[in-house]
């Protein structure tokens, strides 16, 4: 994969307060697109950040069906990957890349 294959596939980070507890275990969450399989996110991830992944999980969250002034409306569907770096290795998602 390309460069710019890895940016299709990991669209941001996750940055929540559960996420901020899994980066003590070794393990970073991003944002991918719902066609993204772990093979892809692994090559992905060791591509942009030079890392070794260990194990790579994933989630599909279906969205909320909402209210606005009374109309209906629904989020979109999103995926999120859950992924272990092997030891010694790390993330700083805080800094650009």
């Amino acid at each position: 994969m390309t460069k710019i294959a890895h940016y299709n596939v990991i669209l941001r980070p996750v940055i929540t307060e559960k996420s901020t507890y899994a980066s003590e275990y070794n393990q970073v969450t991003f944002r991918v697109p719902l066609s993204a399989t772990k093979p892809q996110i692994k090559a992905a991830v060791e591509g942009l950040f030079e890392v070794k992944v260990k194990a790579v999980n994933t989630i599909r969250q279906q969205g909320k069906i909402k209210r606005f002034r009374g109309i209906k409306g629904r989020r979109p569907d999103y995926k999120k990957a859950m992924v272990t770096l092997e030891e010694g290795h790390s993330i700083d998602i805080t800094t650009g890349v």
